[in-house]
């Protein structure tokens, strides 16, 4: 995450997870229940944790919440909190059974470093499951969610206080390939990825660490 990122994310933080709720129409809890439902039990990272908004659909595994702007992980329930960033994960080789990330890979400086560092804190056959937002498959619906979110998002913005903040999100979600190339050529084998919401501008993704050769 940039520099400029974090300062965004720091003086929205308390009116972060109201504005996911409104934007989704109440349904981005669901969207990450349904990537979470794929990670196993055991020890799971939370990377880009934010306010710990995920807690309640990792119920049942041993939760260490990572995000880059310590005003919103000071706001998170979990109890086992680090401020740090993807690209450099401040954890031991393969100490997490599962890693889960949402609505943060369009913010990374760099998915690529991001990806390896995963790859690196990951048990062998471990799982990482992604929840982002992308703009959908197909020219006739891209150009529409582009039209509705030139709207949309910065009316949102202009509700909390942050129309430049929400501006940039708009701009954020065309910068990024596809998931499938996003995500296919790393060291994690990628399994499968599916859309979600309105036009398919949510995607779920799971990959996982290749397990070690008997």
């Amino acid at each position: 995450m940039t520099n400029r990122n974090r300062r965004i994310f720091s003086r929205i933080a308390r009116r972060y997870d109201l504005c996911n709720r409104v934007l989704s129409l109440g349904q981005e809890q669901n969207w990450r229940r349904e990537v979470a439902d794929h990670l196993p039990p055991g020890r799971v990272l939370d990377l880009g944790s934010g306010t710990g908004a995920a807690l309640p659909v990792l119920a049942g595994r041993v939760v260490v919440a990572l995000d880059p702007v310590a005003p919103m992980l000071s706001m998170s329930p979990i109890h086992s909190r680090v401020v740090g960033v993807g690209e450099s994960l401040p954890f031991p080789d393969e100490s997490f059974d599962s890693v889960f990330s949402a609505y943060v890979f369009r913010n990374l400086s760099s998915v690529d470093r991001t990806m390896k560092e995963i790859h690196r804190v990951l048990r062998p056959d471990g799982v990482a499951g992604i929840v982002d937002l992308a703009r959908p498959i197909g020219p006739w619906k891209r150009r529409l969610h582009t039209m509705g979110t030139g709207v949309v998002l910065p009316v949102a913005g202009l509700l909390v206080g942050a129309p430049g903040e929400y501006w940039y999100l708009h701009r954020s979600l065309g910068k990024l390939a596809p998931p499938e190339a996003l995500l296919g050529n790393g060291p994690l084998r990628l399994e499968q990825v599916w859309r979600m919401g309105p036009l398919g501008f949510v995607y779920g993704a799971v990959l996982r660490k290749p397990p070690l050769l008997a």
